[in-house]
């Protein structure tokens, strides 16, 4: 019975001492430690909330200290919002450290433009008072921007009708008035932002559209994008989370989907990057052109840098780096024509199913009943001249046909990533490099040499097996506009020593 009380009295003596809160405390003394003296929370658009932000708070000492108070300077007028200890205020009282210990602070803010008078918006992050105290700057670029977005209604957010239907797709139709994308301040969008039929939306040098997740653009039936930059001016298609971390995270927003119909689509000196789809080329008739793209960057997308569904598309000095998926796909038939164009998928963020260019004659669906259907259509043209296709897969280039339709294509002077280690494809006359009819002066399985595929450059350095391969066209400069002399390389870039 004694050894039971002796237990008991240990146990009590235990818990007693593991749940104390009165633990002896000092004052702060100013000799706090911060994980950084400046939070900069990057840039935010107006009224848009920043991501959060942390700054650790360590006490070194081998006391507990008490901080009488954590407060911004400009108080409860500030635009940040903090959190300490899982509490959300702008002013805190008797925080405790322990010994050898941190805490973290939580930092958010959201600005209105219009409320500030210079756009670089500061505060400090008091610590303490009088003579010990301390303080931590705080740092945002707000941006003003054109904001499009659908309506909001009980019903909920207004969707777009496409085909006389009511679709899911969150966004509407641009109004005549907003058919003009300018420079002046960045343009944040929605849902997906249409051109009705027989209008245009033409997208001027320099601006920059930010778009929302599931956001992005469509050219409906009969209507158009030109979006022509120029060198010094490109126009960027980007998601709209402005932090630094973001900048190479794929999938944040959707596509640009050219639809059935659409016609005389232009794209010049672009930048496309971080979506799921880059571009979405639909055609009803293959003969007319969908799609001209030029001096083009398309990178880091989660599905495809291009997608094209029985379309006609024209590209020349184009680069398409880093996909889910390929690079480029012109599936189901179709017209395609590329020249001095790159096609590199180094993606390294799932296992990749696809080559970085695919070409086919096919679809396959399932009906209303759910019975699986393939349909096919001719593959009017592809040719690939002056092109690189290349990436981390084995195989990065594959001519898919199924019988019953046209299947013409012309590969010339192009390097190809095709090592058939196990022989799949060996039965497979479309890949049958040694065809004079289809296939000139390939360079098959040598390194292009990219300057950093991780980070989307694919300029070519002077040991690159694409150098002086290639044939004279009628693209003369690269994606720089550097002449093509005296050499004729692959690819987009001509070489350079790096």
């Amino acid at each position: 019975m004694r050894y039971v009380l002796v237990l008991l009295l240990l146990i009590s003596v235990f818990i007693n001492s593991a749940c104390r809160k009165d633990f002896d405390t000092i004052p702060s003394y100013g000799s706090l430690e911060f994980s950084k003296d400046t939070v900069f929370l990057d840039t935010i658009f107006s009224n848009i909330g920043s991501a959060t932000y942390n700054l650790k708070v360590y006490n070194r000492g081998k006391s507990a200290i008490t901080i009488p108070e954590i407060k911004l300077q400009n108080g409860n007028s500030s635009n940040y919002r903090l959190n300490v200890d899982g509490v959300p205020d702008k002013e805190f009282k008797n925080v405790v450290i322990l010994p050898n210990d941190s805490i973290y602070v939580f930092i958010e803010t959201t600005i209105d433009f219009s409320s500030v008078t210079d756009p670089l918006y500061t505060d400090k992050l008091l610590f303490d008072n009088g003579n010990n105290q301390q303080d931590v700057d705080l740092v945002t670029l707000v941006k003003d921007a054109h904001f499009i977005f659908p309506s909001k209604t009980a019903a909920g957010i207004e969707t777009l009708t496409i085909d006389g239907k009511k679709t899911a797709i969150q966004g509407r139709f641009l109004k005549d008035s907003e058919l003009n994308f300018t420079a002046d301040k960045p343009y944040v969008i929605y849902g997906y932002a249409a051109v009705p039929a027989n209008k245009t939306l033409n997208i001027a040098p320099g601006a920059t559209l930010h778009f929302h997740r599931n956001s992005g653009l469509i050219a409906d039936k009969q209507g158009s994008i030109v979006a022509k930059g120029t060198k010094d001016k490109k126009i960027q298609f980007v998601g709209d989370r402005l932090e630094h971390r973001f900048d190479r995270v794929p999938g944040q927003w959707g596509t640009i989907w050219l639809r059935e119909g659409s016609t005389a689509n232009e794209f010049e000196h672009i930048v496309i990057k971080n979506g799921i789809v880059g571009l979405l080329v639909d055609g009803l008739d293959a003969t007319k052109t969908s799609l001209q793209i030029k001096n083009a960057e398309i990178y880091n997308n989660s599905s495809y840098g291009i997608l094209g569904r029985h379309t006609s598309i024209q590209g020349e000095n184009l680069v398409i780096g880093n996909t889910g998926q390929s690079s480029l796909a012109c599936t189901f038939g179709g017209r395609y024509e590329f020249t001095h164009a790159t096609f590199a998928n180094f993606w390294n963020n799932s296992l990749r199913q696809l080559p970085a260019v695919i070409v086919n004659n096919h679809i396959t669906y399932k009906d209303n009943s759910g019975k699986e259907i393939t349909e096919t259509r001719d593959l009017i043209k592809a040719s690939f001249s002056n092109c690189i296709m290349t990436g981390n897969n084995n195989i990065e280039f594959i001519l898919d046909r199924l019988a019953g339709t046209q299947f013409n294509y012309q590969i010339n002077s192009n390097l190809i990533q095709f090592n058939d280690l196990n022989g799949t494809f060996k039965n497979n006359n479309e890949l049958n490099f040694n065809n004079t009819v289809h296939y000139s002066n390939i360079v098959l399985n040598k390194d292009a040499q990219f300057k950093d595929p991780s980070k989307s450059d694919f300029t070519i350095g002077k040991n690159s097996a694409a150098i002086n391969k290639g044939i004279p066209t009628s693209v003369t400069t690269d994606i720089l506009e550097k002449p093509r002399t005296p050499t004729i390389d692959l690819g987009a870039y001509q070489h350079s020593d790096f």
